[in-house]
């Protein structure tokens, strides 16, 4: 089986269709571009054709949303099917996906939703991401989530569930620095804590993304997972102290939502650079 964590240790943004002509143009020095499979799905297209010509000069990462690997029911053998077939046809360095679901009885949600830590809901996710490096013949990442609710029938901390499934999969971690960050406010937790809780010297590529805050019914602050606005400050300070526990990692800007103008997108991927170099240069 094939690893899926040979990107370098550099910083890389999500791949826009906007951006596509002006980065063919200009070639910015990236380390790597994303893509989320579920865009390119198909078998041809304008799409494909400006994907091919970006994995002719860059890396790639693959990031599916649409696998559902913590959903009751069974995986989807067609989706999974057609991912293959797109792995196969661009060799990404990398391919990753959620510790969520986003399906039920043959529909599909558009959320990533949250999953009771239990021993059934770890079997079940085992089984399925089992099933996915199978078909792939290849090693995925595991994104940890941003979280918005816990569930009283948890007999597991989220920590210990990443780290029996890394463990019984062998499988890698994608470490979203700003869903630690989120989920920690959110649910009142040492985010600190929470990193070193987990298995990093399993993470393959780490996310980058901002947030967009509300309250809740009770009047605290609540952080949404919004990938819609810049790197928020505190999370720079998490991705740095990441950074001490884990030394450089490919790092990843997203950005989804309110895509800005490129070289807004090259300067946040140079301040990540920067992370990245001050962290080679202590080691």
């Amino acid at each position: 089986m094939s690893s899926s964590t040979s990107l370098p240790h550099r910083s890389g943004i999500g791949l826009k269709s906007a951006h596509i002509r002006q980065i063919l143009d200009t070639a910015p020095d990236l380390g790597f571009f994303e893509v989320h499979a579920e865009n390119y799905l198909v078998d041809g297209g304008p799409f494909h054709q400006m994907l091919t010509r970006i994995r002719e000069r860059y890396p790639l990462s693959i990031h599916g949303v649409g696998l559902s690997i913590g959903a009751e029911g069974p995986l989807d053998t067609v989706h999974l099917d057609a991912l293959a077939r797109l792995l196969d046809r661009y060799a990404p360095q990398s391919f990753s996906e959620h510790l969520a679901w986003s399906s039920h009885g043959g529909v599909f949600l558009n959320d990533l939703l949250p999953l009771p830590y239990t021993a059934a809901t770890l079997q079940r996710v085992c089984d399925h991401i089992d099933q996915v490096q199978t078909r792939l013949q290849r090693r995925m990442l595991l994104e940890n989530p941003a979280t918005y609710v816990q569930f009283s029938a948890s007999t597991l901390s989220e920590t210990t569930f990443i780290r029996e499934v890394l463990c019984r999969t062998g499988c890698g971690l994608l470490l979203d620095v700003n869903n630690v960050y989120v989920s920690s406010v959110n649910h009142h937790f040492d985010p600190l804590a929470y990193l070193r809780a987990l298995p990093l010297d399993q993470v393959g590529e780490i996310h980058l993304a901002g947030f967009a805050e509300q309250q809740d019914g009770a009047g605290d602050r609540l952080l949404i997972d919004s990938h819609g606005a810049p790197v928020a400050q505190p999370v720079w300070d998490l991705y740095a102290a990441a950074l001490r526990l884990t030394g450089p990692l490919p790092t990843l800007i997203e950005r989804d939502n309110e895509v800005p103008a490129l070289p807004v997108l090259l300067a946040e991927a140079q301040a990540a650079e920067m992370h990245l170099q001050a962290c080679e240069v202590a080691a």
